[in-house]
């Protein structure tokens, strides 16, 4: 409608300089006014179609009917009591759900939070209690959050780690199965995920020791890292490992988990059933809320007055999650993201046999990943990746990057996407792609 940026954007960015923080970075030149179903429209009135639902939140949605109106009646009522002080039926509500979509059949215990760092740092606090252990193992390629203990976990770098330590101890690290860019086996046959998680348990009784771990922490599917799938068996394995060793298994479904790959939880997919889930993104359509659910025996053990926080829980973000959650089983949202794997993953495998700087087009259910690489080889292609994203983005399409190499391109549209909708999105992205590729 408008130049991109337009003027009111123009404006709003000059006023940003001046109050805002330049470490606090946007991918969009442009501001929102208007969102939903797909569907970004910037204060200039530009449409944009969004692939990224804010990270995965938006599922079901930027402006849910549902979701809004249940806020809207929260609101009406109280906003805040604090939990800890006075408490309510929502936040009773959430973790009898959580209890019921979350794998296994045991006795279950909820804590609600604010953001996937938080559940991810409280998860590990529950370990530890319940263990006596210190020691936590994560993976190449992780990424678990931006506070400090967080950081520590997250595998990269830059723009996360640098210049923020010293970071909390009794961290170690173990290799991830990254499929893609394994090596081979003497035979030339490809590393199993099984041999893949004997190399990682290996590491640990070598560095660690079981009898010092207190958690395995993994994404089971990774995000930031570059929506890396293991190979299969490699997450069973170390569950397996983790039960016969007293060693808690924690899976951060923060981005995977609330229908965004084909089930509740992307531990479903391989029926690993963890000691401890974190949760956050998905779980509420847009409000702040997190959670850690897990084994009675665990959570329980934490004294009163050990978990919680001022805002944990809240009553708004609460009733969104339950509407949320209501909307996923209403819409079959599970069956919508495997829907959406099945289209994109057809048209960008077909691409890439095209252009040949696709390197893999993986993923689950509406957790995407296009990997890019220099010409009919592996070797990471950033460049490529950048120059993709922005391309869409000029012709209005929301696509996000990411990846330990800086060479993925992640696709996380909302749920609620129409399938025309998101055919022209596909349609310029894959023009966008081709146009790249003829100058690579």
């Amino acid at each position: 409608m408008t130049d991109f940026p337009g003027p009111h954007s123009t404006a709003l960015a000059e006023r940003r300089k001046a109050v805002v923080g330049a470490g606090v970075a946007s991918t969009l030149p442009v501001y929102v006014a208007d969102a939903d179903g797909g569907v970004v429209v910037d204060v200039d009135g530009n449409s944009l179609i969004d692939l990224g639902a804010g990270i995965a939140v938006t599922t079901v949605g930027a402006s849910n009917p549902a979701v809004v109106s249940a806020v809207q009646d929260q609101v009406t009522h109280f906003t805040h009591t604090c939990f800890m002080i006075a408490p309510y039926e929502g936040y009773i509500a959430v973790a009898e759900k959580l209890a019921e979509l979350t794998p296994g059949d045991h006795a279950k215990r909820s804590v609600l939070f604010n953001s996937g760092a938080e559940a991810v740092e409280n998860a590990v606090k529950i370990a530890r209690h319940a263990t006596g252990r210190d020691a936590v193992v994560v993976f190449d390629h992780a990424y678990h959050g931006r506070t400090n203990l967080t950081m520590a976990l997250t595998s990269k770098s830059m723009p996360y780690k640098h210049g923020f330590g010293p970071f909390a101890p009794e961290v170690y690290r173990a290799p991830m199965s990254y499929p893609f860019r394994e090596g081979l086996n003497p035979d030339g046959s490809s590393i199993t995920g099984a041999q893949a998680a004997a190399r990682a348990i290996s590491v640990i009784d070598k560095q660690v020791g079981a009898a010092n771990v207190a958690a395995i922490l993994i994404e089971p599917i990774q995000g930031e890292g570059g929506f890396i799938v293991p190979a299969e068996g490699f997450l069973p394995a170390l569950a397996e490992w983790a039960t016969a060793n007293g060693v808690v298994f924690i899976a951060d479904e923060v981005q995977a988990g609330f229908t965004r790959t084909g089930a509740w939880f992307a531990s479903e997919h391989e029926g690993v059933v963890p000691d401890l889930i974190t949760m956050a993104k998905g779980i509420a359509g847009g409000m702040p809320l997190a959670a850690v659910t897990g084994r009675a025996d665990l959570i329980d053990a934490v004294h009163p007055g050990g978990l919680g926080g001022t805002y944990g829980g809240n009553p708004v973000a609460c009733a969104a999650a339950l509407a949320s959650i209501d909307q996923m089983l209403t819409l079959d949202l599970n069956a919508r993201a495997r829907d959406i794997e099945h289209t994109v993953t057809s048209r960008m495998n077909a691409l890439a046999d095209e252009v040949g700087i696709i390197g893999e087009v993986r993923g689950r259910g509406a957790m995407l990943a296009i990997e890019m690489v220099k010409r009919d080889g592996r070797e990471p292609n950033p460049e490529a990746t950048k120059a993709v994203a922005a391309l869409a983005l000029e012709a209005g399409v929301i696509v996000l990057t990411c990846g330990t190499y800086g060479n993925v391109i992640r696709l996380l549209p909302p749920l609620v996407i129409p399938d025309e909708l998101l055919d022209e999105a596909l349609d310029i992205l894959q023009e966008s792609i081709r146009t790249v590729a003829r100058e690579n």
